[in-house]
């Protein structure tokens, strides 16, 4: 209830609101239309107040027979040469016995992948069909860009660009675009309304653009949807929500539109954002195998889903009056990192919606659905911590009533993927431990079965030989399962450079994938380790530029990663030449941790590699239309400056915006007796005391500039400071 409308220089009126304490601008936001958005209930689920559907499509049983089927016998048959393998010599071990169970854990991680990837190949080679592109449109879609502290000038060209696209199909008419602030810093805010104000104003009274800023992020993300939903929802039929990076084409977002429109009981459909855009040697290798391997894995999950699908909060479009109903989200139970509000709350909405009767579904191969990626190792880290708290927090919520299975199944698989990394720490510390023993624990004389020979815990190095070739086998079997599908799609292979570039590419994506997967399992254990320890991960806005980081703070991260490759490396090899043989490429990994995460975010890495024609993707040979157009907007924008000027500068200097900012802003909140807003203050005893704006601009820190940025009186008296 702590909003404000951006209004254009052009055109700033009063009307009443039916919004409490707010003053409206029609010309910058439309008129509110609630929608309740009641909170749900984890503990009890009555089916009646559900969505009844209108058609009952058959469940892909025989899909889910076959992934969930041949999971289960690869698992056993895995668990049963591992098992041979460490009882050659009799019972084994109560350690053997642990190793046994964690390798069925990890390895039923990637059966189940590898049989989803089977699937998705089998479904690829039958080129399903794209929903139609609608002639008309008689529902009303609201396009939602959430943004937090993002770069003004990027994400006001994508929606620049999106409308246009959007446009040039004739049905944007039935189309409104809104931008929803969450910025907490005061030259992001201030230039987020410039920007609005700008494109308002060069777009003209048929611009239906709409900006609006939240004072407090509560519930951050998902609090940032919820309060359009119950204050312009019923308005529109349906919602497309995208992401600050997301870039869809006008024929994907009027397909997605008329798909949803013709099937009455589609609740969210989502589709698979291929990444774009990305130059940094990681970038470039998680673009291409996004690109190449991600279409296989996505589509044999969306098919055996079917209706019981996935949310991944972004690039899909959502019935508003079914997530209204269904997906009001309670906050948990106690405190972070379990508790409090729902971190990964699309998996949550998923459920929820799905509960309630509406499908959920994928359409993997429509085109023009893209994203980027984060440009490092470490970025990447810094994401994955906080998903790993998100989805470890599924744990609470996996035994809500009413869900579906296939959605406790989502639930479970996201669990999984961040227990996985422990479970192969823990596995590689068992076999050493076990490898110890052997050498150097004595042989056991008198076992409870007599005889002749003593009793040492040994391994079957035939049987284990041929494990690890099964484990490698079904672990890169998704990649090169896209792959041959890369080389008999002409145009696709070419694209990628042709058949010899595009195994070449696969080849030093799987290379560098080796080399940072035991530094990813380190990381991922050690987020793991801190969540479970009650340590929460707190929510910092991503970084998508193509910049490197300082080796400094390379070295601060991974410097014990490089000194546990040391040590695990010079204690395999005195223990065993093959002990360190078979860890080699872990040790190598972790040693190597600081050069290969400085490479990962290297620009010029990266490009060398594009420049040879390696890593390339068919989006990057010839660049979709979208990004080109938003490219060139970005520039634009960012030669007028938007994300380097100071917000309070650009306020002081410019009347017209800081008349149109004071305007926007929502009447003050009454402050109970007795309370101090120790920011608010601060800021005002500073903002008198100054005689210059310089004298403001230092002195203020960046909670005090937002407090003076929400504050009328305050802003009066920073315009009569001397320049």
């Amino acid at each position: 209830m702590d909003d404000f409308a951006a209004l254009p220089a052009t055109a700033r009126r009063d009307a009443p609101s039916g919004h409490p304490g707010e003053r409206s601008f029609p010309d910058a936001l439309p008129p509110e239309s609630p929608l309740a958005m009641p909170v749900q209930s984890l503990s009890a689920w009555d089916p009646a107040l559900g969505h009844a559907p209108s058609r009952h499509p058959a469940r892909p049983h025989a899909s889910r027979l076959l992934v969930f089927g041949g999971a289960v016998a690869l698992t056993a048959y895995g668990g049963w040469q591992m098992y041979e393998t460490v009882s050659v010599s009799g019972s084994p071990t109560a350690l053997q016995y642990v190793l046994v169970a964690l390798f069925l854990l990890t390895f039923s991680w990637i059966a189940l992948a590898f049989t989803s990837a089977i699937l998705g190949f089998a479904v690829l080679l039958r080129r399903p069909r794209l929903p139609p592109v609608p002639a008309a449109l008689a529902t009303r879609t609201a396009i939602l860009m959430p943004v937090y502290n993002e770069g003004t000038a990027r994400t006001f060209a994508a929606i620049e660009a999106m409308r246009e696209a959007v446009d040039a199909t004739g049905l944007g008419a039935a189309f409104d675009w809104f931008v929803l602030s969450d910025s907490t810093q005061a030259d992001a805010w201030i230039a987020e309304e410039r920007a609005f104000l700008g494109l308002r104003e060069a777009l003209g009274p048929d611009a239906r653009l709409y900006y609006r800023h939240r004072r407090r992020n509560h519930h951050r993300k998902a609090g940032n949807i919820g309060d359009f939903v119950t204050r312009w929802g019923g308005a529109y039929d349906h919602m497309l929500v995208l992401d600050a990076d997301s870039l869809m084409t006008g024929d994907s977002v009027v397909r997605l539109a008329g798909a949803m429109e013709a099937d009455a009981d589609a609740g969210i459909i989502q589709t698979l954002p291929l990444i774009i855009n990305r130059n940094t040697l990681f970038a470039r290798v998680t673009q291409f195998a996004a690109r190449i391997y991600g279409p296989v894995i996505a589509t044999g999950l969306g098919h055996w889903s079917g209706r019981d699908g996935n949310y991944w909060g972004h690039n899909a479009i959502i019935r508003t009056r079914a997530f209204a109903a269904a997906c009001g989200l309670p906050d948990l139970p106690g405190t972070p990192p379990f508790g409090g509000h729902v971190l990964s709350h699309d998996f949550v909405e998923a459920a929820l919606i799905r509960r309630a009767g509406w499908a959920v579904y994928m359409l993997p191969t429509l085109p023009g659905s893209y994203e980027e990626s984060p440009p490092s190792l470490i970025d990447v880290a810094v994401r994955d911590r906080r998903w790993a708290q998100g989805n470890l927090q599924h744990a609470r919520i996996i035994g809500a009533a009413g869900l579906k299975a296939a959605s406790r199944q989502h639930f479970a698989t996201g669990i999984a993927g961040y227990a996985a990394s422990p479970f192969w720490l823990c596995q590689l510390v068992v076999g050493i431990a076990l490898v110890l023993q052997t050498a150097y624990v004595k042989p056991e004389y008198f076992t409870t079965e007599f005889g002749l020979y003593p009793v040492f815990p040994r391994f079957d190095p035939v049987r284990a030989l041929q494990l690890f070739g099964l484990t490698m086998g079904i672990l890169l079997a998704p990649k090169f399962l896209g792959l041959l599908l890369a080389l008999i799609d002409g145009p696709v292979r070419r694209a990628c450079g042709g058949a010899g570039r595009l195994v070449a590419s696969c080849l030093i994506e799987i290379l560098l994938s080796a080399l940072i997967a035991p530094i990813a399992m380190v990381i991922q254990s050690g987020s793991v380790f801190s969540i479970l320890a009650g340590r929460d991960t707190g929510w910092n806005p991503q970084r998508r530029d193509d910049g490197s980081i300082p080796l400094g703070d390379i070295v601060r991260r991974h410097r014990w990663h490089t000194v546990l490759g040391l040590v695990s490396g010079i204690a395999a090899f005195a223990i065993a030449t093959s002990l360190f043989l078979w860890m080699a490429p872990t040790i190598l990994g972790l040693v190597l941790a600081i050069p290969i995460s400085w490479a990962s975010g290297q620009l010029e890495l990266g490009l060398a590699l594009k420049r040879r024609g390696l890593l390339m993707t068919p989006e990057e040979r010839d660049p979709p239309p979208i990004a080109t157009r938003a490219g060139a907007l970005a520039a634009r924008n960012q030669a007028r400056g938007l994300d380097e000027a100071d917000a309070l500068a650009a306020i002081h200097a410019d009347p017209a915006l800081a008349d149109a900012h004071t305007l926007m802003l929502p009447s003050a909140e009454p402050r109970p007796r007795g309370r101090v807003d120790v920011d608010h203050t601060l800021a005002q005893a500073k903002v008198v005391e100054a005689e210059t704006l310089d004298e403001a601009r230092t002195w203020l820190s960046p909670k005090e500039r937002m407090a003076l940025l929400h504050d009328r009186a305050l802003l009066g008296r920073l315009a009569r400071l001397a320049p």
